[in-house]
C-alpha cells in the first residue's frame, strides 16, 4: 500500500468513526464548559445537569424511551453486566427459598453477555443456552426457534437475554414475538442493541422490551459511552447496581458523569435516528455491491447467515443492511486478513473483542460450520461513511489477495 493510500475501513461492526457533527457538539464540554453535573450550588454545574437532562431526553427519543428510562454507563460491555448481574442480585435479594433462579440466553451473543452468564451459572445460577437455525436451515439462520425458547421457560426464569442484530452476522432476532413470549411466563426480557442503532429502526416501547444496551461508538459517537435502557412504563424494571459512590444517575451508576461522552451519545444517536431512512438504503445498496462483486470474481465462495435480502412472515427484514460474512474456500482466513491489511483493508474475521486471541468464532461453529470453515471467513461492517469507490476497491483488492493466496498452496 502507497504510503499516502488511506485505509479502507470495512469493519464498522468493530467501531465506527467519530461523526465531525458529534465531535463538534463535544468539543465544549472538552474544553471551556467542565463543570461537575453533580455541583448545583454554582452556575457551571447547573450548566452541565441542563446538558445532561437535555441529552437523555434526546437519547431516549431517539429509541422510543423515556428519559426516566436511561442511565448512562461506560459502554455496551457496562450496560450488559448491570443488566445481567443487576437482575440476578435483585432476583437473590427478593428470593424466599433461596433460589437464585433461572437465565436464558442464545449461544451466539456476544462474550459481553456470555461472559457474565458464565460468571452467574459458576455462582449457582441455572443457564440455559439456546441454540440457533444452523446454516444449512430452511429457515432464517441464525435466528432461534421459538417454540425451543418456550420450552426453555421454568417457573424461575427471571431474565431472557436475546441481542437484536449480530455484531458478526447480522441477523435480526424476533424481538417483539420474543417479548410476548417471555412476558407471558412472568420473565424480563434484556437486549443487547449494539450494533442495531443507524441500521436498523430501534424502538424499545414497539419492541416491549425491558431492559436494552447501547454503545456509542458502534453509531459514530464517542468510545467508553453507553446507555442502560429500563422500562418504567407498566412494570417498573429495577436491577441492583454494581458500583456504588456518589449516588448518580439515580444510584445506579455512581461516578462523576462523562460530559463529553453523553453529549456525543446523544447528538450521534439522534443523527443515526434521523438519517435511517436515507442511509439504510444507501447500505444496502452498497453491501450488495460488494457481495456480487466479490462473487464474481472468487470462486468458492459463501455467504455466512441469513439472505442478505431476506424477510420473515411480518415482513421485517432478517438481516442488517450494513453487514457481510462470507468464507472463501482452500484459504486460510488470518493468512487472507494479513494479507488484506498489508494493501491498507481493514476488515476481521469476528468479534473485536476477541482477535487479539485468534479462535474460530463461536457464532459461525454455532450456526453448523467447523473450524477450517469459520476461520476461512471474513466479516465486513459498513457504514454512511462507506463509498461506492471503497468497496470497488475492497473487492479487487479482496480478489487479487484470495487469488494469490490460493496460487501458493
Amino acid at each position: 500500500m502507497a504510503a499516502s493510500s488511506p485505509p479502507i475501513y470495512l469493519d464498522n461492526h468493530s467501531t465506527t468513526r467519530l461523526d465531525p457533527r458529534v465531535l463538534e457538539a463535544m468539543l465544549p464540554w472538552l474544553t471551556d464548559h467542565y463543570g461537575n453535573a453533580g455541583s448545583a450550588t454554582h452556575e457551571m454545574g447547573r450548566e452541565a445537569r441542563a446538558a445532561v437532562d437535555r441529552s437523555r431526553e434526546l437519547f431516549a427519543a431517539a429509541i422510543g424511551g423515556t428519559a426516566g428510562e436511561i442511565v448512562f454507563t461506560g459502554g455496551a460491555t457496562e450496560s450488559n453486566n448491570l443488566a445481567l448481574l443487576g437482575s440476578a442480585r435483585r432476583r437473590k435479594s427478593l428470593a424466599r427459598d433461596g433460589s437464585l433462579g433461572h437465565i436464558v440466553t442464545v449461544a451466539t451473543e456476544h462474550d459481553a453477555v456470555l461472559d457474565p452468564v458464565d460468571h452467574l451459572q459458576r455462582r449457582g445460577v441455572a443457564v440455559t443456552r439456546l441454540r440457533v437455525e444452523p446454516q444449512s436451515s430452511l429457515g432464517v439462520p441464525g435466528r432461534i426457534v421459538l417454540d425451543e425458547l418456550v420450552a426453555s421457560l421454568r417457573p424461575d426464569t427471571f431474565l431472557v437475554s436475546v441481542m437484536l442484530a449480530n455484531n458478526e452476522i447480522g441477523v435480526v432476532q424476533e424481538i417483539r414475538a420474543i417479548a410476548d413470549l417471555v412476558h407471558a411466563r412472568g420473565g424480563l426480557l434484556h437486549v443487547d442493541c449494539a450494533q442495531a442503532i443507524g441500521h436498523l429502526s430501534v424502538d424499545v416501547q414497539a419492541l416491549d422490551v425491558d431492559l436494552a444496551s447501547f454503545s456509542a461508538h458502534k453509531f459514530h459517537g464517542p468510545k467508553g459511552m453507553g446507555a442502560l435502557f429500563l422500562c418504567r412504563r407498566g412494570r417498573a424494571v429495577r436491577v441492583e447496581p454494581l458500583v456504588y459512590g456518589g449516588g448518580q444517575e439515580r444510584g445506579m451508576r455512581s461516578g462523576t458523569l462523562n460530559m463529553p461522552g453523553i453529549v456525543g451519545m446523544a447528538e450521534a444517536a439522534g443523527l443515526a435516528a434521523a438519517g435511517l431512512p436515507e442511509v439504510a438504503p444507501r447500505l444496502r445498496r452498497l453491501r450488495d455491491a460488494l457481495w456480487s462483486g466479490l462473487a464474481a470474481r472468487i470462486d468458492g465462495l459463501s455467504l455466512n447467515g441469513p439472505p442478505l435480502e431476506g424477510t420473515d412472515a411480518q415482513g421485517a427484514p432478517v438481516r442488517l443492511v450494513n453487514n457481510l460474512n462470507v468464507r472463501v474456500s482452500g484459504v486460510d482466513g488470518q493468512s487472507l486478513l494479513a494479507a488484506l491489511s498489508a494493501e491498507g483493508l481493514c476488515v476481521s474475521s469476528g468479534s473485536a473483542c476477541s482477535s487479539e486471541h485468534p479462535r474460530p468464532s463461536h457464532v459461525l461453529l454455532a450456526m453448523g460450520l467447523d473450524e477450517d470453515e469459520a476461520r476461512a471467513s471474513l466479516r465486513f461492517g459498513l457504514s454512511r461513511f462507506t463509498s461506492a469507490e471503497e468497496v470497488a476497491l475492497a473487492v479487487e483488492r479482496i480478489a487479487a489477495g484470495v487469488a494469490r493466496l490460493r496460487s501458493l498452496s
